[in-house]
């Protein structure tokens, strides 16, 4: 019998799924955010207080044993951001990985959240999520497993979708730039009836864009339907719909390579692929989710995620460099022309009922979530070679004899069941339990070979203990002890890759204050934390096609966030990060390390800065902002140094009645920078050179 299919059935049949409807985000979209804030309050336009990442129960940030960030909309508009990555300087203790993974308190990821329910749409291909329709994004550190199931310890990002207002909002946004930059946004929201109990949102939005590297450009655009109905004073059904389509050409999009000491080998404008190479993704999602209180005390939810991408690549890939002439210099790279395809298709269901007992809040939770992902994948070395100094880019990959390398589908089902419970045990001290029971269950299939075909189940715990203690109104100490577990995939278990491999296991243990001082213009945030994570896997440096695991990975330290306002005009928000992740064991001889840069976790920075500081102009109804990036030495996965860089940005806004006018300037000083680092045959992935980006926005 398929356990998570019958299970999931009775999970839409006998339980109830539930939360409470979020009140405040209603009062929200009852009070638009201004573009143009005069007031100059921090803890007002850059804070949130409370929100359900950390507890999946709306609770005060103050109240949750574990470290939430939320970056708000106004903070996402002052920054101009496009893309997550634009962000991450406001996340302490996040950083770049490779392509669209993220490096989370120096643990590599690419899961992210929706409203709280899996189903990114871009997970598993080389694509990063746009913001245009997201209205927060959320970050919960550490291991998250208690609350959502395997993933990776460093933590987990939630975008929180911008829903239907109650009131009519319409604007067009024009935008301009330099690199043949530019953009088209519509968007509408409002009422549909009389007394606002139903409600749309329409976004349209496209942009194009080329790049200083060789052969690239991008276009993006983006559909988002939205649909919300108050059915009575305490049910709400909200229902979306998001069609994303991305070509990047030039891509993917890798890096250049370098010497030991993180030296380029080739100018900054230097690319592997030629002008056809490109990956194209197409991409939709629904999403519904009702929500009601059954009781005053008893309140329930149900969601729907259904995602589905398609992702075609063709390119060429860095295989390593080489000496043309002999002179015992590397002077140009051999190459691999890769055609893939992808396809990720899946339905998460969600549920949680929620009871108000007294001093108790009782959480029942349950997920589910089945997944198909195909690859199809063929390949052929290229029998020229690109050189580093002068390139010339005339491949012709219709000529190439393709050997096909995999043809496979892998059918993935994840179930778990969650219980909670936040205990008021007095008025100052706040306690929280939480256990999940995971299932999950994988089959593969391999086209080419059936011998090849393997079918895979585990079962995991992840639990959680925290508390939170209110010393003072100024001082709010935490601590939790948290897990995480996260099965391997039945592809990765295989021999021919490097199988069988134990599941990841990971734990962590987190102290931190929140502190608020000077009548509550600054709130500072204090977190240490340490956690060890075991068997995690990574590509084989000496070949791409197998995986190794890591024995034990422990990763610690410290993390500050500080918003101020210094006056009633200049605000400010600081992220600072210092985090020492290490390979302490590696499996493959059970050689034990000790804490050196030598054995650091690759695209782990031991330090990371991040500013951004804005102040208002009344006078002008205008504003300035400055902002900053620094972040310290790295390592790729071959040991090979990644140079630590700092970046400024600034932004200029103006209102002029209906008209929101905005300039920036991202990487001001044009600084030629590495992000991240891969190996030693594809290098280190560069930063943006200098951008200008202008926009003019119509509210009518």
């Amino acid at each position: 019998m398929n356990y998570p299919i019958i299970s999931s059935s009775l999970l839409l049949l006998s339980l109830p799924l539930i939360a409470a409807p979020n009140n405040s985000n209603n009062t929200s979209q009852n009070q638009p955010l201004d573009t143009l804030i005069v007031t100059g309050r921090a803890l007002s336009h850059y804070k949130e207080d409370a929100v359900s990442i950390g507890t999946r129960t709306d609770t005060d940030i103050d109240r949750t044993p574990q470290s939430v960030q939320v970056l708000t909309n106004t903070l996402i508009e002052d920054q101009a951001a496009h893309q997550v990555t634009d962000l991450y300087r406001s996340i302490s203790g996040v950083s770049q990985d490779n392509v669209s993974t993220v490096t989370f308190r120096g643990f590599h990821q690419d899961e992210q959240l929706y409203d709280g329910m899996r189903g990114n749409p871009y997970k598993g291909f080389f694509t990063v999520p746009q913001l245009v329709n997201v209205e927060q994004v959320q970050a919960i550190k550490g291991p998250a497993g208690a609350l959502y199931g395997a993933g990776e310890p460093g933590g987990v990002i939630n975008y929180v979708s911008k829903k239907p207002t109650y009131e009519q909002e319409n604007f067009v946004k024009l935008g301009a730039g330099n690199k043949d930059y530019h953009s088209e946004q519509l968007s509408s929201s409002g009422p549909i009836n009389a007394d606002a109990s139903q409600r749309y949102r329409l976004s349209l939005y496209q942009d194009e864009s080329g790049s200083y590297r060789n052969n690239v450009d991008q276009d993006n655009q983006n559909i988002d339907l939205g649909y919300a109905w108050d059915i009575s004073d305490d049910s709400l059904l909200t229902v979306q719909y998001t069609n994303i389509d991305q070509t990047l050409h030039g891509a993917r999009l890798r890096g250049i390579p370098t010497d030991d000491d993180g030296n380029f080998l080739a100018d900054d404008s230097w690319n592997a692929n030629e002008p056809g190479d490109h990956q194209a993704l197409d991409a939709e999602t629904f999403q519904a989710k009702l929500e009601q209180y059954l009781t005053q005390d008893v309140s329930w939810d149900l969601g729907l995620r259904y995602f589905k991408g398609e992702e075609t690549q063709k390119y060429h890939e860095s295989r390593g460099l080489t000496d043309t002439n002999n002179d015992g210099v590397d002077d140009a790279i051999r190459r691999q022309y890769r055609d893939q395809r992808r396809t990720n298709e899946g339905v998460t269901l969600s549920s949680n009922l929620v009871f108000e007992l007294n001093d108790h809040t009782i959480l029942v939770g349950t997920d589910y979530t089945r997944n198909t992902y195909d690859y199809l994948y063929y390949r052929t070395n290229d029998p020229d070679t690109l050189s580093l100094a002068t390139p010339v880019y005339n491949a012709d990959a219709s000529q190439y004899d393709l050997a096909l390398r995999t043809d496979s589908q892998t059918v993935s089902q994840q179930l778990g069941l969650l219980l909670q419970d936040q205990w008021a045990a007095t008025n100052r001290l706040d306690l929280v339990a939480g256990v999940r029971l995971n299932h999950f269950e994988e089959d593969f299939t391999d086209h080419r070979n059936a011998s090849n075909d393997a079918n895979y189940s585990d079962q995991g715990v992840d639990t959680r203990l925290g508390a939170t203690y209110q010393w003072s109104d100024n001082i709010k100490p935490y601590t939790s002890f948290s897990t995480g577990y996260q099965p391997q995939s039945a592809s990765d278990q295989q021999a021919s890759v490097g199988g069988p491999f134990d599941p990841e296991q990971s734990q962590q243990i987190e102290a931190g204050v929140r502190t608020y001082w000077l009548n509550n213009r600054l709130n500072v945030n204090l977190a240490v934390y340490h956690i060890e994570h075991e068997n995690v896997l990574q590509e084989d440096p000496n070949d791409s096609d197998m995986k190794i695991a890591l024995g034990k990975v422990r990763s610690q330290g410290a993390e500050i966030d500080v918003l101020a306002d210094i006056t009633d005009r200049w605000v400010a928000n600081l992220s600072y990060a210092y985090n020492d992740t290490v390979i302490k064991q590696d499996n493959e001889d059970g050689i034990q390390f000790a804490a050196g840069d030598s054995r650091r976790f690759s695209n782990s920075p031991l330090h990371q800065l991040g500013l951004w500081t804005r102040y208002d102009l009344p006078s002008l109804s205008s504003s300035v902002s400055v902002g900053a990036e620094y972040v310290s030495e790295q390592y790729n996965r071959d040991h090979q140094k990644v140079k630590p860089y700092t970046v400024y940005d600034a932004t200029w806004q103006t209102q002029i009645d209906a008209w929101t006018l905005q300039a920036t300037l991202k990487n001001l000083t044009d600084e030629v920078y590495a992000t991240s680092g891969f190996n030693r045959n594809i290098g280190s992935n560069l930063g943006e050179r200098r951008r200008v980006y202008l926009s003019a926005q119509y509210d009518f």
